[in-house]
């Protein structure tokens, strides 16, 4: 279908609160994550086809949460792009941007849904809207904390799910971070791809000692050393030779300039939420290929449609780190899933299927509660 004379007629939201599985909760230097409290949002348009996106906001990281983003779509966002073209979608995007400052996440759900009400239009999956796809597969890895037994059972959890490759989340205190790694390489084995996430927890002296300490550990990467706005210290601990991982430093577009200007990363963590949404991903990768910085996709514990989000636009990257796995965590983090059929994901892989749009749906119950 030619999207030229498409309109968009509605925009609802469902607010969902769902628990983490307890022992997949994350406890890490920003606080603990057990439960989210997200909103899914559905885009209708002229010809009656749906999109779908989620708002995967945290408080701790944007300052957003389900009820933040509610508020300014109903409000605010919604009724502006009533009526309007649906293409192209960056021009919605920049109307957006005129209407409301920041909160990326929530104009990341609400372009989730435009993007894919836009591919479900022209028939195709979201990466080959975006210009893919490069890709069919993803590797992917899982997040792993807490201390003796709680490290343990979340291995167990995360290896039952068919996980093989991990990060542990550090930042909490030298001596403690140094035991929880060096426990987590022991049940991991030598084989598996390890690494660290501080999420800034770190200052430049603790970074230097807690890696020190770790120099049998076998790490395959350290990310968010230190805080987000430390970039000469970012750079600094690149010269240790371990690979740097970007992630708090970088949101949008001057975010990432900045680490560009200051070398202080060889990797960028991408989300779709921190972006903007899907295109803006895809741009923002494009940008630290240019400069020759790998992206890898991180996480800020979506739910399906998020986790359906992540997977389009690394398929639709050109280049995508291989070495270092992203963070397509999906269900795999919660005890039941937003969508009528799951991601195909065995925890080494999550698979690309041929369906347009985010090729997946909400639940029928889900679904009956859109107004």
């Amino acid at each position: 279908m030619n999207p030229a004379g498409v309109r968009v007629t509605a925009v609802q939201t469902v607010p969902v609160s769902l628990p983490a599985r307890p022992e997949l909760v994350v406890r890490g230097a920003k606080g603990s994550h057990a439960r989210s409290d997200f909103l899914l949002v559905r885009v209708v348009t002229s010809e009656g086809i749906e999109g779908y996106g989620e708002v995967s906001a945290t408080p701790l990281w944007s300052g957003e949460d389900g009820s933040s983003a509610r508020h300014f779509i109903a409000e605010l966002l919604g009724p502006a792009l009533l009526g309007r073209r649906l293409a192209p979608v960056g021009a919605l995007e920049s109307l957006v941007d005129g209407l409301l400052a920041g909160n990326p996440f929530t104009k990341a759900g609400l372009a989730t849904a435009l993007w894919d009400v836009y591919a479900r239009t022209l028939d195709v999956p979201l990466a080959v809207a975006l210009g893919g796809a490069y890709r069919r597969q993803v590797p992917i890895k899982i997040s792993l904390s807490g201390d003796g037994p709680e490290l343990d059972r979340a291995y167990a959890a995360s290896a039952a799910a068919g996980f093989r490759s991990f990060k542990v989340k550090v930042g909490l205190g030298v001596e403690a971070d140094v035991a929880r790694v060096l426990r987590a390489r022991g049940l991991a084995g030598a084989g598996a791809v390890l690494g660290v996430d501080a999420n800034g927890g770190w200052n430049r002296a603790q970074a230097r000692e807690s890696l020190r300490g770790l120099t049998g550990a076998d790490l395959s990467f350290v990310e968010q050393p230190v805080a987000p706005e430390d970039l000469d210290g970012m750079a600094a601990l690149r010269a240790q030779g371990l690979p740097v991982v970007a992630d708090e430093s970088v949101f949008g577009r001057p975010d990432l300039i900045r680490v560009i200007r200051a070398g202080a990363a060889d990797v960028v963590s991408i989300y779709v939420g921190k972006a903007g949404g899907p295109g803006r991903a895809v741009a923002l990768a494009a940008l630290a290929e240019a400069f020759g910085i790998e992206v890898l996709i991180g996480s800020n514990g979506e739910l399906g449609l998020g986790a359906a989000a992540q997977l389009q636009v690394a398929c639709a990257l050109p280049a995508l780190s291989t070495g270092l796995p992203s963070d397509i965590i999906g269900a795999h983090y919660y005890a039941e899933d937003v969508l009528d059929c799951p991601l195909d994901s065995d925890g080494v892989l999550a698979r690309l299927g041929d369906g347009a749009g985010l090729g997946v749906r909400p639940r029928d119950d889900l679904l009956r509660r859109f107004r």
